[in-house]
């Protein structure tokens, strides 16, 4: 069985096109990017960014690419906005929706936390129930929305697009009729919906999907209430599930060495591994691993070779081998984490929600190479390119490079 992570065509060298980089596997690769840094060191630039918003800037050819929500007059006005790399000078700043009454979220969550993706000149944005959005990446001409995948969110929306043989697959668990969906990235139509097969007592999740080649072919990989599922791209059928309660998922699902990693549960989270393939309910055949202590309700876990790198919301860190889940480490880091981990500089790179950023040596022992501190909240996950990092706070999206 071959396994490929979701990768997107004809990416200029140093882009980072989409939520975890260019394969969605949180591997920054090209020269290295500062180790140090603060609000005065190895600054670039700053720019300050209206309103509020958690999903991650994005890098395609020279621009920075991120949405925001900007509160007006009791409602919201949905936003895209284009940075100059070099300089950080606003390019373009778009509207893309007016929601005149904005609905309510979780304290942690925004309007604005799906990641955008770029590809073949333009940038994809999704704003959960609200909408997603089509944009060229030179001016901000609006190309198509779409405002077919309608659901009722509980606590916002969370969840990037997966974008995948022009598919932009999104996941929308809301409180109620949860669906898993793939939108035609030309026309903006909807290419497939597909109603959850599981009923759950809480039905809502807000996870990103990935795509994985199985036997040759694209499948999502989408874990959501009560269960997770994976589905044929091109139909959107259910091929195969694993039963597991649970809710309110965020993760990225991870792949390698034949398996996917993910967690189904946020109040309680376990990681599972489970192999990849088969068809139907797999739950009793294909669950290879399943680890409680340390896991993650947020962060989506980092493979790096043999090893899994987590660290749960309270700010226990752990590796573990893959292949078994045997801990090899198990330790606290400072502070509540939502940010990814990052392997980057032949490093993990674990940023709180505070601006608190701590370097972790790949190893089965556990060994801090440094930390860096930066004002502001923390909850998005940096993007990397070209020797440089992209890191957005509540209020100011800076650019660090040597």
């Amino acid at each position: 069985m071959f396994l490929l992570v979701c990768a997107l065509c004809a990416l200029v060298a140093g882009d980072w096109p989409q939520f975890r980089g260019p394969h969605s596997d949180g591997h920054a690769s090209g020269p290295a990017s500062p180790t140090e840094w603060s609000s005065t060191k190895n600054v670039v630039w700053k720019t300050p960014i209206p309103g509020l918003g958690w999903s991650s800037p994005v890098v395609s050819d020279g621009t920075v690419f991120l949405t925001t929500a900007v509160p007006r007059d009791g409602g919201l006005s949905l936003r895209v906005m284009a940075l100059d790399a070099t300089n950080g000078k606003v390019v373009w700043d778009r509207e893309v929706k007016s929601v005149e009454k904005a609905p309510d979220i979780h304290a942690k969550n925004s309007h604005a936390s799906p990641t955008p993706v770029v590809h073949g000149g333009s940038v994809f944005v999704h704003f959960g129930t609200l909408g997603m959005s089509r944009l060229a990446v030179n001016d901000g001409t609006l190309q198509w929305t779409s405002n077919e995948l309608v659901y009722p969110p509980l606590h916002g929306s969370g969840g990037s697009p997966v974008l995948h043989d022009g598919k932009l697959v999104v996941v929308c668990d809301g409180s109620t009729k949860p669906f898993v969906a793939a939108i035609d990235a030309d026309t903006g139509k909807v290419a497939w919906k597909t109603p959850r097969s599981v009923e759950a007592r809480i039905s809502h999740s807000f996870v990103t999907a990935t795509i994985a080649m199985v036997n040759g072919k694209a499948q999502v990989m989408a874990p959501g209430p009560d269960h997770f599922a994976a589905y044929d791209l091109a139909s959107g059928s259910e091929l195969w599930r694993v039963l597991a309660p649970g809710w309110s998922v965020v993760p990225q699902p991870t792949l390698g060495h034949g398996l996917v990693f993910y967690n189904h549960d946020y109040d309680h989270p376990e990681l599972l591994a489970v192999k990849l393939g088969g068809s139907g309910d797999v739950t009793d055949s294909h669950i290879v691993w399943r680890i409680k202590r340390g896991a993650p309700s947020t962060p989506s876990p980092l493979l790096i070779g043999d090893e899994l790198y987590f660290v749960s919301d309270l700010g226990i860190a752990s590796c573990v081998n893959a292949k078994t889940g045997e801990h090899h480490w198990m330790e606290r880091l400072d502070g509540n984490y939502s940010a990814s981990p990052i392997y980057v500089n032949n490093r993990v790179l674990f940023l709180n929600e505070t601006g608190l950023a701590t370097w972790v040596q790949p190893s089965h022992t556990f060994t801090v190479l440094g930390q860096n501190e930066l004002p502001g909240r923390t909850l998005a996950t940096p993007a990397f390119s070209s020797g440089a990092m992209y890191l957005r706070t509540d209020e100011t999206l800076y650019k660090f490079a040597e």
